[in-house]
């Protein structure tokens, strides 16, 4: 499980990271708080920050619970390929909206995985337990 609480972390430092970058755009692009529109370049970082929280809502649980029930590693795994996925969304993002795609792609398929192992086992858990 220490790998698995590695990753999430890291997760955790890249958002807040993603964060940092939001307020030096604010500075950059003199959109001042609580405004979040106002200039294209400073919306798209923003939306890499909003985006990746909401990922990380998913993805944070869905990883424990995985690794719980099913892979420890494996379930690490997956979250590294998220923070690799989000890295390429951030700097895709950033150069134009088109080409976010790529980076989602990549950062969306293990949270998919990782949330449907999770369930799935969950759910055996509680057959092969008869707590249902």
């Amino acid at each position: 499980m220490t790998l698995v609480y590695l990753v999430m972390l890291l997760a955790l430092l890249q958002f807040y990271l993603f964060g940092v970058a939001v307020g030096r755009a604010r500075t950059t692009y003199g959109i001042a708080a609580p405004a979040v529109s106002g200039n294209a370049d400073f919306e798209r970082i923003y939306r890499v920050h909003m985006n990746t929280l909401e990922q990380l809502v998913v993805m944070i649980p869905a990883m424990l619970v995985y690794a719980h029930y099913i892979n420890a590693r494996w379930a690490a795994a997956f979250g590294l390929i998220y923070i690799i996925g989000r890295i390429v969304f951030y700097f895709g993002y950033r150069k134009a909206a088109n080409k976010r795609s790529l980076g989602f792609t990549i950062s969306a398929l293990p949270v998919m995985i990782l949330l449907a192992g999770a369930i799935f086992a969950v759910c055996r858990a509680l057959l092969t337990s008869g707590t249902l």
